[in-house]
């Protein structure tokens, strides 16, 4: 069932409009364990788009396996999606920190109050993110480190490749992760691909291990995949690699790939003068959970990062 979780009235009669989608069983005893899936808080990261989509129509096919309440926001930030713009246009405001919200706030205040009134006493919530213009991420989960003990068994559920815990400290409330977690309704970010694109492999997935997570939970009784055993790391194993020269970034490895330390990833070019102006190399040993996608570069530029011991 389609509902409207919130409404605020625009210039020229027009209305914006946040919407879910309800999947129940068909019989409700009052005791049934509820999910939400929120995506599109960031108007450019449209990887969330397809991951609802998918889920929404595995679980119509097999109706009947459906034990618990789904709830799906594919759009917490409908104008951004419209205007392909990261923040809310107009104010400019970053959706991701107005949470919990204001029921007399301004407009993107409003509507976050009603998505987090809407959200409250859910089993669990997973904000399904992209990532920017200019990297390439490995479909990953992001918690905060004093989260880790109630949510890694929900994590490892999700069949991920990575999940990066973060020192609290470095995180602000506003966020609607935090301030879930805050409540006592668990939440943590996924995030792969990058702005503007979908990439199906990550979102399938994904979906397959929101199912497995699920039949965990005690919401879905149909079949299900073995979630793959993820990388668990930290600030600490992560290595930033930035361009010390301005040009254009050619990569000569694929993200995900496992390299050693000395390996070539990519080459700074300069295109007026046909010169290599930075053979830049792995500092260690590892994996490459994220890659430049964007070429162009300056001096400082992230080009890469590498997971490892």
């Amino acid at each position: 069932m389609i509902e409207t979780v919130a409404a605020v009235n625009l210039m020229v009669e027009e209305v914006m409009k946040i919407k879910k989608n309800r999947l129940t069983p068909e019989q409700l005893t009052g005791r049934e364990k509820r999910i939400c899936i929120v995506s599109g808080i960031y108007g450019d990261e449209l990887q969330g788009q397809y991951v609802c989509y998918e889920l929404l129509r595995r679980i119509k096919e097999d109706f009947s396996s459906l034990t618990g309440i789904v709830d799906v926001y594919p759009a917490l930030n409908p104008l951004g999606l419209e205007a392909r713009t990261r923040e809310i246009p107009g104010p400019e405001l970053e959706m991701n920190g107005l949470f919990p919200g204001s029921p007399s706030g301004v407009m993107g205040e409003y509507a976050a109050f009603c998505v987090f009134e809407d959200i409250r006493g859910a089993d669990f919530c997973l904000d399904v993110h992209g990532s920017n213009m200019f990297l390439h991420e490995i479909l990953q989960i992001r918690m905060n480190d004093d989260c880790v003990e109630e949510l890694m068994p929900y994590a490892r559920a999700l069949n991920t490749d990575m999940i990066w815990i973060h020192p609290s400290n470095q995180v602000k409330s506003g966020s609607l992760a935090y301030e879930l977690n805050r409540i006592g309704v668990k939440c943590f970010v996924t995030e792969s691909s990058y702005a503007y694109k979908i990439n199906p492999n990550y979102g399938n997935q994904l979906v397959d291990g929101i199912l497995a997570l699920m039949k965990e939970l005690g919401i879905w009784k149909g079949e299900t995949i073995v979630p793959r055993e993820p990388l668990v790391t930290n600030d600490a194993e992560m290595a930033y690699i930035n361009s010390d020269t301005s040009g254009i970034f050619i990569p000569e490895v694929e993200v995900s790939s496992f390299v050693r330390k000395g390996t070539v990833i990519g080459n700074v070019i300069d295109v007026i003068t046909g010169s290599v102006e930075e053979v830049v190399t792995a500092p260690k040993d590892g994996v490459i959970c994220a890659m430049r996608e964007y070429p162009v570069i300056e001096e400082g530029s992230l080009l890469a990062r590498i997971v490892g011991a």
